[in-house]
């Protein structure tokens, strides 16, 4: 690749990220009662992307990772019960449902995609690649 097509990718890529970031403060994410929005970093190099996601009190049978027309969504949900003789003085921490999408560029080897779980952050590590192949469903280590 020269020097052009490497400058037009890149400005592609921050026109898609300004246009995802416009959208979500147009079309607020909604937040029903009791569901959350886990909050996440992407960050790229020239080897790969990775989403890094913070998912403090879930498991990894808690999560699903799909990837689909290069659209990564991350589901799950973190349940929170009192015992029976248990009541609730203050509730801070957020609870329920929750599912994030992100567009993946074309240049993305979603075959080679893989998730692991530590410590409550969720990584997913996406290579660059001419391959565009789609993978339906990703496990995480």
């Amino acid at each position: 690749m020269n020097d052009f097509t490497v400058n037009i990718e890149k400005q592609l890529s921050r026109l898609g990220r300004d246009l995802q970031e416009f959208v979500e403060r147009i079309v607020p994410v909604q937040d029903t009662e009791g569901d959350f929005s886990p909050s996440c970093d992407i960050v790229e190099s020239d080897a790969e992307f990775r989403i890094l996601m913070d998912l403090p009190g879930l498991s990894k049978k808690d999560i699903q990772i799909s990837l689909k027309d290069h659209v990564l969504r991350i589901s799950g949900e973190r349940i929170f019960k009192l015992e029976e003789n248990e009541k609730l003085k203050r509730n801070e921490r957020k609870s329920g449902a929750f599912s994030r999408s992100f567009a993946i560029p074309e240049y993305i080897d979603t075959t080679e995609t893989s998730a692991s779980f530590r410590n409550g952050v969720l990584i997913v590590k996406m290579p660059k690649s001419d391959n565009s192949e789609d993978a339906q469903s990703i496990p995480i280590q």
